[in-house]
């Protein structure tokens, strides 16, 4: 028997507001409620979460009510398509993202105590082999191409090799698109030089990131942002964990405290801030509110609680 045919259209995604290019895998985070030193065996508790800098800026960005997408790479494996299938549970679009055959799902590992983040790995290997491909919807006209750029935002991560930043960077697939960086962690900050160079994007660092690019240590925010701008960055925010946070570009600097909280987790702590950030951006914040509202997500994050 033919069931009758339904006039009602199915339900589309909404398009997507961003692009979150960069890690998506696995969290495995180990977590001590006492402080914690090198050596120490101690009680606590270990998750797997979905994780990587694109996908923590990606989850935070939809839980402000954004559209993000994703690009990026994960394996045919069962641990990639558990993480696929996180990612729709989460309201992310992974249409675009790169899957590959031969190329295992990546993963991230830290210990956590109560003094902070201790120790850390990023496996972010099958994105770095991955390279180019998962470029490919921006550059084939699915998104958009180098005669037809994507104009929308777009925010990448440090995980990506230094060559493909450095392509992005020069890219006219990418002329028209409102660029936010962010290093994935101190070891990758330098991959953020192209931008440098080239005066492109909004750069999100920790004021260790700052004095890596800068080959310089600064006493505070504002300093190291004053250093980033005479490098040639062309809008800068920098944290300084519980200090003062500055955002900076030609035209002015500010200095904001952010509100002080009971630290209860680190890790995706610079991806809450810098998702909150675009966020308010996105709203129509005027810049000083804008870096107000991304701070109190963040210390809001790490207090233990989602950043609403």
């Amino acid at each position: 028997m033919t069931s009758p045919r339904s006039d009602t259209p199915m339900a589309q995604p909404a398009p997507a507001q961003i692009l979150c290019i960069g890690s998506v895998l696995w969290d495995v985070i180990g977590r001590c409620s006492s402080d914690m030193q090198r050596g120490s065996d101690m009680p606590g508790r270990i998750t797997r979460l979905p994780g990587g800098v694109a996908m923590n800026i990606a989850m935070t960005l939809a839980r402000f009510g954004l559209n993000p997408a994703l690009l990026s790479a994960i394996g045919k494996d069962a641990e990639g398509d558990e993480l696929i299938a996180a990612c729709g549970h989460l309201g992310l679009d992974t249409a675009h993202v790169y899957r590959s055959e031969d190329l295992p799902t990546d993963q991230y590992m830290a210990v956590e105590g109560a003094n902070g983040l201790i120790a850390a790995i990023a496996d972010a290997h099958s994105l770095e082999a991955a390279g180019d491909k998962i470029l490919r919807p921006l550059l084939d006209g699915t998104l958009g191409s180098e005669t037809a750029p994507y104009a929308g935002s777009v925010a990448l991560d440090g995980n990506l090799t230094l060559s493909l930043l450095d392509d992005i960077a020069a890219s006219p697939a990418f002329a028209n698109a409102d660029l936010r960086v962010a290093p994935a962690s101190p070891g990758k900050a330098e991959r953020l030089r192209p931008f440098l160079m080239r005066s492109r994007g909004t750069l999100y660092v920790n004021l260790e990131e700052a004095g890596l690019l800068c080959q310089a240590t600064f006493a505070d925010s504002e300093t190291a942002a004053a250093a980033l701008l005479e490098r040639g960055a062309a809008r800068i925010l920098v944290t300084d964990g519980s200090r003062s946070a500055t955002k900076a570009d030609a035209h002015n600097t500010f200095t904001l405290e952010p509100p002080q909280v009971t630290v209860a987790r680190v890790t995706g702590a610079g991806d809450t801030f810098m998702a909150a950030h675009i966020a308010a951006e996105t709203r129509g914040e005027p810049p000083e509110k804008a870096l107000t509202s991304a701070l109190a997500a963040a210390a809001t994050y790490v207090s233990g609680e989602p950043p609403l």
